[in-house]
């Protein structure tokens, strides 16, 4: 099958990778642009691994500040200063700080949840269950975590601004990693909100 110009235009709107990525993904994929897609974003994945232990330690501090009344501190870190000053990897910081004051994650990855606030949740969920056998209940423990983490940890939160939903912060991160050549780490976020105390004030690490 003939990749035309067009099928490449239209894969690299949807995924941002370059247009010979595209090109071949499309050849090898017979022109099926959802197979393209998916094979795009294993590159970028397997990419985003082999990156995921340089160091990152420039970056940039984003903020985000809704009608002077929410505000957002965000730091997002790469490797080298000239990554750092691109319009991508600030556009990416900028997204970022405006999906956390909207969305309002409680902390940067589920490795960070506290154990005993993941035990509370794990004996809610066993409450809520009845007449099951436990290898049933098991897994619906594990989805119901899972759901937990996609509500509260930013990483695993699907960003506000996808049309169809499934885009998560940490796809974007793996997107611009395979992008831009260098690891990306989200490290911290601040987000506070006029009339709450301090003490209330989401301050999270990674």
């Amino acid at each position: 099958m003939t990749v035309t110009a067009e099928m490449v235009k239209e894969l690299r709107e949807k995924t941002n990778a370059g247009m010979m990525d595209c090109k071949k993904a499309l050849a090898e994929s017979s022109g099926d642009m959802e197979k393209a897609i998916d094979m795009l974003r294993q590159k970028g994945l397997a990419t985003a691994a082999k990156k995921a232990s340089r160091t990152a330690s420039e970056g940039l501090i984003g903020s985000y500040i809704h009608m002077d009344k929410l505000g957002v501190l965000v730091e997002v870190n790469c490797e080298t200063d000239f990554v750092a000053k691109t319009d991508d990897f600030k556009g990416l910081v900028k997204d970022i700080a405006m999906h956390i004051a909207a969305a309002n994650p409680t902390y940067v990855s589920r490795e960070e949840v506290p154990h005993d606030v993941i035990e509370r949740e794990k004996e809610i969920y066993k409450a809520q269950i009845t007449n099951k056998p436990p290898q049933v209940v098991d897994k619906i423990i594990e989805g119901k975590l899972d759901k937990f983490y996609s509500d509260t940890c930013l990483l695993d939160q699907v960003f506000i601004k996808d049309p169809e939903g499934k885009q998560k912060i940490k796809d974007m991160i793996t997107e611009k990693i395979a992008k831009l050549g260098e690891n990306i780490v989200l490290r911290r976020f601040a987000r506070f909100q006029l009339g709450e105390g301090l003490d209330k004030s989401a301050v999270c690490e990674n």
